[in-house]
This record gives structure tokens, sequence and C-alpha cells, in this order.
């Protein structure tokens, strides 16, 4: 067969497997393009038709939609390939040892999963809860498969992954109903205590949000440098405790100094004792929400 009659019988060939296999490639590709809008669409669509379902819990909706998600898009590359003339048979088996492979290879992805089950499973936190982990903080947003979206207080967008939420320890500010406030004040030596508790406590009964149970505390709390430090607890909401913060701080401020030079104080902050300090259980246990 000479060079010509060669290249005829190549092209030939190859318009004849381009004729045969073109069709299917052009059929998957638009089957790939219309199942990805239809993933699109499933997961819009269950997402706002979970927003207004009440009895499903809120930190399932996004998971519930993603999963759907996925389901389609797996759906629709199983008749993508179909259309390509691979058997689903033969796909499974390389499909199992290609998730192998690639199970080793993402390790650390795989580990989000897993976490964001767990996370899921055990709720260590809800849709809405203020947690701080890892030395990040904000209000939870969302808790998906691979991460959860956080706002940090300031309005920042926080991206965390799963498994650094799932492997180091975990504040919820907002899980418990009760959240205790410590106020110390520094006075004058020579201040009359009786007369300083008395105020700190009519100052905590007069603000909004001071919870009467467990009772407002006030206590001498140490002697240094020739000032007295009283400390005051109290406890509030959670959702209320910055307010009510503020409240105290100004109130004790304004009793104080109406009482005279001998109760000016010189300081008053807020401690946050230690995890380890009984002092955070002052007065009863925390309140359960």
């Amino acid at each position: 067969m000479d060079p010509t009659q060669q290249l005829t019988h190549f092209a030939d060939t190859a318009w004849q497997w381009a004729a045969a296999f073109v069709p299917h490639l052009a059929a998957a590709v638009a089957v790939l393009v219309a199942g990805a809008f239809v993933a699109g669409w499933f997961d819009r669509a269950l997402r706002r038709a979970l927003a207004n379902v009440t009895h499903i819990d809120s930190t399932l909706k996004p998971v519930l939609a993603a999963v759907t998600r996925y389901a389609v898009l797996v759906l629709v590359a199983i008749v993508a390939l179909s259309q390509l003339g691979v058997q689903t048979a033969s796909l499974l088996a390389v499909v199992g040892a290609a998730g192998l492979a690639i199970g080793l290879a993402l390790q650390g992805t795989l580990s989000n999963i897993a976490a964001g089950i767990m996370l899921l499973w055990l709720r260590p936190f809800r849709i809405g809860d203020y947690i701080e982990v890892g030395g990040q903080g904000g209000a939870v947003e969302e808790i998906g498969l691979f991460s959860c979206r956080l706002r940090t207080f300031d309005g920042l967008y926080l991206f965390l992954p799963n498994s650094a939420i799932w492997n180091a320890p975990l504040k919820n500010h907002t899980r418990n109903g009760g959240r205790l406030l410590s106020i110390d004040v520094s006075l004058p030596g020579t201040t009359d205590l009786e007369r300083a508790r008395q105020a700190l406590l009519d100052v905590a009964a007069k603000t909004a949000g001071v919870l009467p149970a467990p009772p407002p505390q006030a206590f001498f709390a140490s002697f240094a440098g020739g000032a007295l430090v009283l400390s005051l607890t109290v406890w509030t909401t959670a959702q209320g405790a910055g307010a009510v913060e503020r409240g105290i701080v100004e109130g004790v401020k304004r009793a104080l100094d109406a009482l005279g030079d001998n109760f000016k104080p010189a300081q008053i902050v807020r401690t946050v004792p230690p995890d380890a300090d009984p002092s955070r259980f002052f007065g009863g246990n925390p309140i359960a929400k």
C-alpha cells in the first residue's frame, strides 16, 4: 500500500471513528452541563423549601441540600460515562480502586468530612451560637460537610475546616442560658466596706438584664498598695452580657461618686477568672438552657 492509500485509509478510519464517537461525546457533555444546572437548581430549591420548615434543625438544612446536590452530580456523571460506552459494572470497580487512591491522597479533606459528620452527630454548637475555637471566635452561620462558616463580632467572614474545629478545645458562649460577670472595683483604703458593698448590690439590683438567681454577690477581694478591691459578681443571659456589663460599670461609677470622695473608685474593670477558678460558679451552678 503506497503512502497515499495509507493516508486515505487513515483519514477514512478517523472519520468513521469521529462520526461514531463525537455524537456520544457531545451527548455526554450536554448531560454534564444540564446535570450541573439541575444539581444547582435542586440545591437552591431545597434550601428555599427547608427555610420554611420548622421541625428540621437549622443545622442540618445546608447539609441536606449539599448531599442532594452531590448525589445528583454523581448520577449525572454515571449517565455521562454511559453515553461514552463505559460499562457501569466495570466502572464501579474502577471507582473503588480510584477511591482508595484518592482517599490516601486526600486524607486531610476526608478528615474534614468525618469531622463534619461527628459535629452534626454530637452537636456541640448550632446555627447562631457564638463559639471560640483555636484562637478564633464568631457566630456560626453554616455547618457544612467540609467546613463551617462563622461571622466574627465585627462582621468579618471566618472560614474554618471541620477538622480544625473537631481537633481543638471549643467554647460555646451561647449553649448555656446563664453567663457570669465579675466586676472588680478599686477603692481608697479608708472606704467604708459595708456602704460600698451595699452600693454595688443596689446597682446590680437596678441594672436591667441581671438575673435574680443565683443572686448578685459583692465581697472583699483583696487589699494591696493601700487600695481596697471589691468584687461584684452577677448572672445574666449570654445574649445580654455586653449590655449588662456596660450598665453595671457606669452605674457603679455614678453610685460611688455620689457617696463622697472616700468612695471614688480608682479603677472599675471586668475580670475573667480562669476556667479552673471555682469563682465562676460563685453563688450556684451555671444556669442550663
